[in-house]
This record gives C-alpha cells, structure tokens and sequence, in this order.
C-alpha cells in the first residue's frame, strides 16, 4: 500500500526531497510543511499548515492523516543538544551531558519515535555532532577522526590568548551551535580573529556552571542578556588552525552499522563570483568532484564515515540517518572542517537528480539496517550543477515579495527548479525569503551542466536577484591543469559515440530484412535485390529532414519520436513513386554528443524503420563542437526503395479528368510548417508545458505538436502495386497547394472540398491565433491529409475499402485547367476550419467498411498456395489482408511472389537457431510485429513448437492446400485445452491432414477430435481418429518434416481414403497412443465479405 510521507521544512533542500519522493512508485502524497511556492500543489506534492515545532501536535497529525514517515529537513529540529537560549525564563526536565558540558532536550525523532510515528534523521543524542561543534571536535579526537587542531572557550578573553600564543594559524573562529550555516568567520590574521571571538560572544555576564546539577536539572531563574551575534549558539567558540586546500562535501546514508556514501560534492559559500563577497548559507553546488578519486573516497569513507558512526555507537548514540563531512583535502590527507546531521542545502538539489535509486526504499532501508545488502544506485556518466538566486541584498535585509516569472520556460529547458524563498500570491510567485530558487540541470559533463542551469537562471525572470556564474570553476580549473589535451577536450567525445554505437547495433539489426542482415560496423552498408525479391528493379531514392520541429523536441526533452518523424518524411517521398523502401541511413550532428539523446532519436528511427519496412543499414554521428548551441543538434535521413520497372508511378498517361481524390488522414502537423507554428505559439503566449486549448485529453502543447508523423508504406503499398493508384502524392512542404501538383499532367487541376474529410483541431487552432489566411494554411499544413491518392471514379469505393485501417475519404476530383487558373483549389477550408474536430468516418454512400483480418503465412519454398491466397486477398469483397509473408529459407519463389504482390516479407532461417524454441520465438516476434491475427501455414515445413501453437490457439492458425478454393478455405484451427495438460511441443500438418503434436524422440501425443465449419452455414461434424475416407477422414500420421524416430527433417507422405501412413522407409503404422487430447478445429474460412 503507498504511503503518505511528511517532509518538514520549507526550503530548496525541501523541495528536492519531496520532489524525490513523489517519484516512488510506494509513495502516495508527499506533505511538506511549511513548504513554499513550489511544494504548494505538484502531482503528489501539497503543502501542510501542521505545526513542526510542537512534537505533540504533529505526531498526533501523522496519526490522523496515516502518516507513514516523517523525513526531516533542517537540523534544527534535529539538533537539540546544546543548551536552550539563555533568554528562557524556564527548562522543561533535560539531561545533562558532562562529556560534553551540554544540556540535551529530545529532538524530533525521539520524540515522534517514541509515540509510533517513523522519523528519518538521528536522535538528538546523534545530532550532537552537528549541534555542538566543541562536542564534534572533542568527539573527533577521542576516536581519531582526522581534523584542524583546535581549542574550545566560554571566556573570550582563554580564547584570544589561546588564538595569539598557538603555534599554527588559530584563524577559523566559530559559534560552537547551530547558526544555519553562517557562524564561521575565517579571519586573515590574529587580531581579525579575536574581533570575530568578542562578536561571536559578547556575554556581558557568565552562566554558574555550579548551577547545574548532575544528570536531572530544572532551571527557575533568570539568565543574563545575551547580546551575541549568534544568540545561544555562541556561548561557546571553537577556534579552529586554518587549513589549507579544496573544500568538499561527503555525504553518506547511515543505518546504525554501516554508510552508504553519495557522490562527494562541492559548495559554494562566497556570495560571488571568484568567491568573494560576505559568507552565506550557500550559492550552488555541483556534484561530483572530480577532485575526490574514487581511492580517496574510499579513504573517507574509511577514515571518516565508518569511524564517525562506529564511533558514535560504542558511546550509545547509534547515528541513523544522513551524515555530512565537511572536510578540506590537505597534502596531509583529508581532514574534518564541520559535522552535519542532515542534508546539505544546497547540496542536495544536486544529489537527489543523480540518485537513481527510490529515495523512500533507500530511507526504509537505512532505518531498518539493511544498508550493506541494499546500497542505493547513482547514475554513472553524468554531472550536476545547481545555482542558487538570492534577492538582493542578501546575505543582510533584503525585500520581500518580488514577483518572479519564466519558471516553466526553464522547465521547458530541460532543467529542475527548486524553490526556497518563495510564496504564492494573487496567483503567481514571490520571493519570500534570502535564497530564493535554485536551478539544477544533469548533463553529461560538469561544463555543460553549468553551462545549461546558466541559461536557466537567464531565462528566470527575478528582479535584482543575485547569482553566481561560475559554480564548479574549482573543478574546471583542477581538470584543465593536470591534464594534457584530447579529442574529447575539444569537444569530440570518441567513447562516447562508440558507446552509441553499441547502444543502437541491436536496434539495427532488429531491423533486418530480406536483402540485408543490418549489421552496423562496417564502411558501407550492402542490400541484395534480387534476394529481396526484385525481378526488374529501379531504385527510387528520397532525403529529408524534421525541420525545426527538433526546437521543439528538443525544448521538452522529448527525443524518441523524432525518429519517426525522419524515417516517415523519407519513406512516404518515396512511396510517391510506387517504391518499396528497402534501407534507411539516418544523419545525427551535435555540438556535444548526449549518448542518452542520440540513443533515444536513433532508437526512434530504428522503430520506424521496422514500421515502414524497411531495414536501417548504416548512419552517421557528428559531432562538431561550436558549431550548435548545447543542448541542440539535427538531423536528415536517407531511403533508398525499389520497384519493377513497369509499376512506378505516377502513371501521367493514365490520369484524367474526372478521376477522383482520395485523402488519407494524417496524424496531425507532421513536420512540416514549425517555424509557423513556433511563432503563433510566442503571439499566443502560450509554452510547451501548457495545457493544449486543442486536445481532447489534456496533453500539453508540447506533446500535442510532437506527435509523430505518420508512415504511409505498410498500408499503402500493397494499394499501389494493386494497380488502381494512379498517383501518390506526399502532402509534405508546400502543403496541400504546392504538393498534389507534383504528381499530375499540367493540363489538369485540383478541386478539393475541405467540408469532405476531418480536420483536426490543432490546425483550427493555429488558423484562429495566428489570424492565418486559408491560402497560408493550404500552402503550408497537411490540413488534415498526410496523403492524396489519384483513382478512377469506378475503383475509388475499392481503394476506400482496402483503406479501411487507416481514415480516408474521397476529397475531390481532377478537373481542366483553365488558362491562368490556380492548379489546386480547396473550397469551404474557412469553414471547415472553424467546425475543425473528430468526426465519424463513412464512405460517401454512408457504408462503413467491415475490418479485414490480417492474415500472416508461412512458406518454405515455391508457394504456389501462396499465389491462390494472394489472388483471393486481392478481391474488393476481401475480408483478409495478407500483411506479411515469412519463409525458413532465404531465395525460394514465394518471397518473389509475395514482393511482386507488394506485401512484406521476411526470412527466418531455421539454419541459424539453435533450438526450435529460439526460430519459433523469433517467427513469433515478427507476427507480433505486423499485428498478424490469423496464421496460415502454405506448404510451411518446419516443426512448430507447443508454446508456438498455444499462444497462438487464441486467435487462428490454418493451413491451405494448393486445391483450396479460398472462398470457403478449410483450414486448422487450434484452440486452448484445459489448464492441467502439460504443455508439449506441437507441429501442424499439411494438405487438411491432422495435426498431432510430440516430443522428438517419442514424447506424449494429443489427438485432434472436434472440427466444425463456419462462414459456409454454420455446419458442423464430429469425425473419429482412424476412419472415414476423402476429405472428411482423419488418419494417424507424423508431424510434418519429422520422422518417427524423431530424426532429421523429411518431407509429408500422402495418403489416399482410407490410407495408413508409415514412416520413411515404408515401416507400419504407428500404434494408437492414449493421451490428453488437443482440440483443434477445421474451419471454413471465409475471405469474402458477408
């Protein structure tokens, strides 16, 4: 059951953390409170108005509301260990820690603990590390934890004598409580650092420490003024030796035992850039460091980490939680600079987008001590920056309440932003607080990370903000120096285009096709005509782009569909000429390659190509740094098709006047026309992330605009080679003005009713808010139509019909052209325009053609079955399509007559498989592949599996004999048996003989019993195995190409009426087995229209 998870606080850190959670698939709702603009209503995120500083009231809350887990941000409410603010008039009953000289209260998570309610985070025991940094220091050195030398002082004038007589630099002055990250001054020499002692504690007045008693201690009496700048957490200073070196942060999961490090990440504190400026509570951070090796980390984790939390278990204080050292890498190793109980922030904005683990399975699994056996997972390869924005005048007063704009904009970018100091007022948001946002993007390297949250900190709209543009410039730096110059320094990431090499080279081969095996590697790609089936072939070749659709794609980060886009732009140009696609290469150029971006766009091809037909055989990477900005690239594709000699079109001779229209629906804008588009879209104000005024289902503009182009080939090319297609034209650029033309005489001309076909609303839409003229929307959209087909009025219904899978309808007609008249004319567009939306699809006459079942056949040699069925497939009344024709062996006659008919085919060639299973497995995938829900098996000779036979009991499977008139074909039919028969293999025989089904070698059988007719008035018989004679008898026999012994392959014996079958070398017949049976069916099936 998902749970409700609370997180408490109210910052980016906060934000990160629940924008996390909401991503496990076990979470329910995310609460944070007090949370900000951002947390205020996102998905599963809301805000609560729950106190978090009564313990009492919020565990009662988390009941109530079946709180699951509470996840703690700040270390405030952690952090209870050191003694109240000297400001109270009285202390609740504390304990008193003399190791520490500190008063302890309890701390969130004992306090919610205690009653039932699941806190994440250390006790306040645990927290001590944190809330007490002379606890930290002392702790430290007990347990030999490596960090500065130091002295601990309640008397200001100990420590300036102690900070003028060391012997090292005591210049690192700090408040020994918790002062949200801002109580460490670093001084440049003594007399700067004893002046930072005096601010710190200003204490006009000291505490008895004879006041306190033992371990159990109520105070009733009034404490001195403080005038510190750090309140109680300056009562105590440590001075610290000044250390010198990187600074990074190493965080680590803690169950109690064991840690589970995080990638080491580094903050930045300066306000500005080349750290300068005032200390705060940090400006960004980037993760990871190439400053910590993956040696040193271990060293760390070693040194540090494990010792710490060792460490804190022999004293009694298990540590379970998130633990934070920050330490400085000195030439003497690394060393401690602070303890931390919690998160970073803003570190955590960086850490939470590489963790590719669930982040509430990680924390059940830290809280429950199952750390060492389940580690959280980061993804490898890929860096992150975030960049805080403050308001101005921070880390001092600052104003309130500035209205912030452009935050989807950044979201659109492709980037992450976490709110801070944000609310929500009169409908938008407003700085509320010192840090404001932070931007975070995950790139492939830490340059280009930094250079992306940069551009998304520009496109934010903040005024006065405050920012820092050079994050990571200590990594940057570090890199560039200890390093001589590559490739890859120049912009040119070798292994990273092999690594998409290998990503995509199964994609490719998934591909494969009569003609060519699609194996990537090699210098050029090379296809075989003649074993695809070509008698007299000429090649049609066609190249395009997607256009600045890819703005589009890639402003969402939405990738995979563009290689649809590409694939359909090419193939449909060459289907115009009555071409079978037969291979594809594909052009991808970047500035910087993104392996995950071009994979997605080259996996998106490689579907594509197997939509269309066709195989992808080769393609090439660029990448060309300085010449695209980050983040962009482009691409162009490249098909190359046949088709015999004698059936290219368009046939100009045979086009009249008269003859009719018939438009095929497209899918939407295709890829045509985004330059228009992306302009009315900046008049209408509207971006990529708003919901679209023109979808019926609440998809957003941008997934509205990114839906793929429709790939005409498989549909529409066994209608062309049919021979009632006149001409084809690819409603591409230039719309349905300039494109319909290309494919007729000049003497004719257009007439096109816009009133005839649907349009769908998006072009509405673009028409009303770009104030388009129907001229500018006929010249440069598809309108609604991806395809016009040229007929003769007498074969148009017939085309409509075999068309019924996809949305058509006659849309016009050809007529004369008169001199100086346009070429195309589309009447009633404006009106349509404005009616634009889904509409029932009818023929003219009101008739809905019924659905054809789509037949897929199985051959191993010349398929002279096969010609019968093409022939009966190809009549109007039809109710089979035959979409896919797959032979064992490569080369036979039947591929060519299957080509010859325009439908697809494919070779398995059981020479290559290992097992029967793997060449079934793969026959099955292709069947899958061409949505085939009939199988005919046409002097197929090959065992079939029993997994093969079951899966496909369901639908149909049949064998036709070479008499089978085809208007009432007999056919095999088998369907499921009870669940308690073992499965067995299974094999169909030819010519309406029985099936049997056997493990080679002598395995079970399963006789065949019950058998009906339909399609031919319903009559149904009941034969018995071994009697009868003629068509109706059901003799013994053997799997086809099998025999007895379970030996090699081996052609079907005939029999006559009343005939015996014995085996290859004239042997008896085979004793009756009693067995479970399998029920089959002999079917008439009808491929006529009733």
């Amino acid at each position: 059951m998902a749970e409700k998870v609370l997180v408490v606080g109210g910052g980016g850190r906060e934000h990160a953390l629940a924008w996390k959670l909401a991503q496990s698939s076990l979470v329910q709702q995310v609460l944070v409170a007090p949370g900000n603009a951002g947390t205020a209503s996102c998905g599963k995120i809301s805000n609560s108005e729950v106190s978090v500083s009564n313990h009492s009231i919020l565990a009662q809350f988390c009941k109530d509301h079946h709180v699951g887990l509470v996840v703690v941000g700040p270390e405030v409410p952690l952090a209870a260990g050191e003694p109240p603010p000297l400001s109270c008039l009285h202390l609740h009953t504390t304990s008193y820690d003399f190791r520490s000289n500190s008063v302890l209260s309890s701390g969130i998570v004992d306090d919610l603990t205690a009653v039932g309610v699941p806190c994440f985070g250390p006790s306040a025991k645990a927290a001590q590390l944190e809330a007490s940094k002379s606890f930290s220091k002392a702790f430290m050195e007990r347990h030999g934890i490596p960090t500065a030398r130091y002295g601990s002082f309640t008397d200001p004038q100990e420590a300036c004598s102690y900070i003028r007589t060391a012997d090292y630099p005591a210049l690192v002055v700090k408040a020994s409580g918790l002062a949200a990250g801002k109580g460490v001054i670093v001084a440049g020499d003594r007399e700067e650092a004893c002046r930072a002692v005096m601010d710190i504690m200003k204490v006009r007045h000291a505490v008895s420490r004879s006041s306190v008693f033992k371990r159990v201690l109520v105070f009733k009496r009034e404490f001195p003024r403080q005038d510190g700048a750090f309140g109680s957490a300056g009562e105590t200073v440590v001075v610290e030796e000044l250390l010198q070196g990187e600074e990074v942060s190493c965080l680590c999961f803690s169950d109690g035992s064991s840690v589970a490090p995080m990638p080491p990440a580094q903050d930045h504190k300066r306000l500005q850039d080349g750290d300068q400026g005032p200390n705060t509570g940090g400006m960004g951070a980037y993760c990871p460091t190439p400053q910590v090796s993956r040696e040193l980390l271990q060293e760390i984790r070693e040194t540090v980490l494990q010792r710490t939390v060792d460490g804190m278990r022999e004293e009694g204080a298990p540590y379970v939680g998130v633990l934070y050292a920050g330490l400085m890498l000195t030439p003497q190793g690394p060393k401690v600079l602070e303890f931390n109980c919690r998160f970073g922030d803003p570190e955590c904005q960086v850490l939470m987008p590489l963790l590719q683990s669930d982040l509430y399975q990680v924390i059940l699994n830290t809280m429950s001590g199952r750390l060492a056996s389940s580690a959280p997972v980061w993804h490898q390869d890929s860096a992150a920056v975030t960049v805080v924005m403050a308001s101005a005048g921070y880390p001092g007063s600052y104003q309130k309440g500035v209205r912030i704009t452009g935050l989807s904009q950044v979201e659109d970018m492709g980037l992450q932003v976490f709110h801070a100091g944000t609310a929500l007022k009169d409908g938008g948001v407003v700085s509320s607080g010192g840090r404001v946002l932070t931007v975070t993007a995950v790139r492939p390297s830490l340059e280009t990370a930094l250079q992306a949250a940069n551009q998304g900190v520009a496109a934010v709209g903040f005024p006065g903000s405050v920012y820092r543009r050079d994050i990571g410039h200590r990594a940057v730096a570090d890199l560039n120096r200890h390093r001589g110059l590559t490739y890859k320094d120049s912009g040119v990431d070798i292994a990273a285009g092999n690594k998409l090499v290998d990503m995509i080279k199964p994609l490719a081969k998934a591909t494969s096709r009569p003609g060519c095996s699609a194996d990537l590697g090699g210098f050029a790609g090379l296809f075989d005509l003649k074993a695809a089936g070509f008698v007299d072939p000429i090649l049609v070749s066609g190249t395009d782009g997607v256009g600045t659709k890819l703005k589009i794609a890639q402003a969402c980060g939405r990738h995979g569909g563009l290689g649809q886009d590409l694939v359909a732009m090419c193939v449909n140009d060459v289907l115009a000429q009555g071409a079978e696609p037969l291979f594809f290469l594909d052009y991808f150029s970047c500035g910087r390659l993104d392996v995950e971006v071009a994979a997605a766009v080259v996996g998106g091809v490689a579907k594509a190509c197997q939509m269309a037909g066709c195989a992808l055989l080769g393609g090439e990477t660029a990448e060309m740094p300085g010449v695209y900005a980050p983040g962009e690239y482009d691409l162009a594709g490249f098909c190359v098709g046949a088709a015999e000699r004698g059936a290219l079109l368009p046939r100009l001779s045979d086009i009249t006047e008269g003859d009719a229209l018939i438009g095929v629906a497209s899918s939407g804008i295709h890829s045509n026309g985004f330059s228009l588009v992306r302009k009315v879209l900046e008049k209408s104000g509207l971006s990529y992330s708003s919901p679209a005024p023109f979808s019926q289902s609440g998809e957003t503009v941008g997934e509205v605009l990114l839906t793929p182009t429709k790939i005409y080939s498989r549909p529409l090319l066994p209608i062309l080679r049919g021979g009632a297609v006149k001409a084809y034209a690819h409603i591409t650029g230039g719309g349905l003005l300039e494109n319909i033309p290309r494919v007729l005489p000049q003497e004719l001309a257009v007439d096109l009713d816009a009133s005839l076909w649907s349009i769908p609303p998006v072009f509405s839409w673009l028409q009303q808010a770009g104030a388009l003229s129907e001229e500018e929307m006929s010249r440069t959209f598809n309108c609604g139509l991806g395809a016009v087909l040229v007929a003769s009025p007498s074969d148009a219904q017939s085309v409509l019909r075999q068309l019924q899978a996809q949305e058509a309808w006659i849309v016009g007609s050809l007529t004369r052209r008169q001199p100086g008249a346009e070429p195309v004319v589309v009447r009633n567009l404006k009106h349509s325009l404005q009616n634009a939306g889904p509409t029932s699809r009818a023929e003219p006459n009101g008739s809905i053609p019924l659905k054809r079942t789509k037949v897929g056949v199985l051959i191993s040699g010349t398929g002279t079955n096969l010609q019968a069925l093409i022939e009966q497939a190809r009549r109007p009344s039809s109710s089979a399509e035959i979409v896919v024709v797959i032979s064992n062996r490569p080369g036979v006659q039947g591929l060519k007559r299957a080509s010859l008919a325009g439908i697809q085919t494919r070779v398995v060639d059981h020479k290559l498989y290992g097992s029967r299973a793997e060449f079934d497995g793969t026959i099955d995938r292709v069947l899958e592949e061409f949505g085939v829900e009939l199988v005919c098996l046409a002097g197929f000779m090959r065992i079939l599996t029993g997994t093969f036979v079951r899966k496909w009991n369901g639908k149909k499977t049949f064998e036709a004999t070479r008499s089978a008139s085809l208007n009432g074909l007999t056919a095999h039919v088998c369907h499921r048996e009870a669940a308690e028969h073992p499965p067995v293999p299974a094999a169909l025989v030819q010519g309406g003989e029985r099936a049997e089904a056997g493990a080679a070698g002598g395995g079970p059988r399963r006789r065949l019993h019950r058998s009906f007719r339909s399609g031919g008035g319903g009559h149904r018989s009941h034969h018995r195995p071994g009697g009868g004679a003629g068509a109706g008898g059901r003799h013994r026999g053997q799997p086809v190409g099998q025999d007895q012994r379970g030996g090699a392959p081996s052609l079907p014996h005939r029999h006559g009426a009343g005939g015996q079958r014995g085996g290859p070398t004239g042997g008896g017949r085979t004793p009756p087995v009693e067995e479970p049976e399998l029920e089959t069916t002999s079917v008439n099936i009808d491929f006529n229209i009733p």
